[in-house]
């Protein structure tokens, strides 16, 4: 991927350490997450594209491969469950006092750094910045460790011409800010100019500390590309940033591309859960046209579908040739640990759990979902199967999640082929 970066330094402070990350400082990324939101309640952990939105940037910081530790700074319960759902990721409970709506995230970050002394250097990221990706983390923290800067923050470059804001009332008229209206520059003549887009601020322990700074010493910044540049803080972004996410953001070091097979469950996945009784007594489920057209886009494709039924359900059971037949899919029976029944297929196809697809719905199916290189559960899957799982559908089982999960599966793989074409 390529990336323009571009630094410039000042000497705000004149201080900091200059010794590299290997030379013992403690490098830590921080993403402060509070609560309380007046926008988007919640908005932290609010799915977006699937995945809720702290994680994307929690993935990015851990893939980025630079970090002694990573950690959310939170004062709700929630978010902290969300943020241990991810593998070596910590969490400060920050107190009441840095808590409110008048809180800044300066104070924040000097509660935190109190707290944890071994931290030398911190990495503040945004969590309503899901466009991030690992190179830019790792690009801007070497830029502390190994060029010696004292502080680097993320900007975007941007082409529009700023005017001066008049207030109600006023007799005066507004002037041109960054342009003269006689010599309009055409954009393709005007280098535009350089706007932190808040996705992330490293900065030394000192000047934190000791001089109140998240900007100083020997200063520089990061320029991000204006696709990766993506902030979200009310309803109407989200959209919006879902679109740009799916196209821009970083789904993690699988290669989405290698997909070969995808399990799903039939219960909970495929039907609703519910069992319709007539008045003769027979029992029947009901699936939605919708997913079977997503099982045939996989297979056309050439993604494998085999759909999993329970021993313990008699009445998917009897329809087991029936689904065969009519999704031209092979059926397997799985037990109270679906991973024993299904590995043994991954092992005959010589396939790795990278190369897999898994979809399921509860707490049974948590072993296949950490293990699957791409995993999903419906949106009204139970909370233990979400955390586990890597995309959580907008679509109820039943109703449509299927056909998501595999839009996304194949999203990937366009996106994989896109990205080689460019290497």
């Amino acid at each position: 991927m390529d990336s323009k970066k571009r630094s410039r330094s000042a000497d705000a402070v004149g201080v900091g350490a200059k010794r590299s990350r290997q030379t013992g400082r403690h490098v830590a990324a921080l993403i402060l997450a509070r609560g309380g939101s007046k926008g988007i309640p919640l908005k932290n952990i609010k799915m977006l594209a699937g995945v809720p939105l702290i994680g994307w940037v929690l993935r990015a910081a851990l893939d980025a491969d630079m970090f002694d530790s990573v950690w959310v700074s939170t004062d709700h319960n929630d978010i902290e469950k969300v943020a241990k759902s991810f593998p070596n990721v910590q969490v400060h409970r920050r107190s009441t006092e840095v808590s409110k709506d008048s809180s800044s995230s300066l104070e924040t970050i000097q509660e935190f750094l109190d707290k944890h002394p071994e931290v030398d250097v911190i990495c503040n990221i945004q969590a309503t910045s899901p466009c991030l990706h690992p190179f830019h983390v790792k690009e801007a923290v070497e830029m502390i460790t190994l060029q010696g800067f004292d502080s680097v923050f993320a900007v975007v470059r941007r082409h529009q011409f700023r005017w001066q804001e008049i207030k109600t009332g006023s007799d005066e008229v507004t002037k041109p800010l960054n342009l003269d209206p006689a010599n309009r520059p055409r954009r393709q003549d005007w280098d535009g100019e350089l706007c932190e887009n808040g996705s992330f601020y490293i900065t030394s322990r000192d000047l934190i500390v000791n001089h109140g700074l998240m900007q100083g010493g020997k200063l520089a910044y990061y320029e991000m590309l204006p696709e990766y540049s993506v902030d979200i803080d009310v309803d109407i972004d989200w959209p919006v940033a879902e679109q740009r996410v799916l196209r821009y953001g970083y789904f993690g070091r699988a290669t989405p591309e290698v997909v070969r097979l995808m399990f799903c469950n039939v219960s909970g996945c495929l039907t609703d859960g519910k069992i319709f009784i007539s008045a003769s007594g027979e029992e029947m489920v009901s699936v939605n046209t919708r997913d079977k057209n997503g099982i045939t886009m996989l297979q056309g494709e050439q993604v494998e579908v085999v759909l999993l039924i329970s021993r313990d359900d008699p009445v998917v059971q009897s329809l087991a040739n029936t689904l065969a037949k009519r999704f031209g899919c092979q059926v397997q029976e799985v037990g109270a640990e679906p991973l024993e029944d299904v590995q043994p297929i991954v092992t005959e196809k010589n396939l790795e759990w990278k190369d897999v697809a898994y979809m399921g719905n509860d707490k049974a199916d948590i072993k296949c979902l950490n293990l699957a290189g791409l995993s999903a559960v419906p949106g009204d899957a139970p909370v233990v199967a979400i955390n586990a799982a890597k995309y959580t559908c907008h679509s109820v089982g039943g109703a449509g999640a299927i056909r998501e999960f595999a839009e996304h599966i194949l999203l990937l793989k366009e996106k994989a082929k896109s990205h080689m074409k460019q290497l």
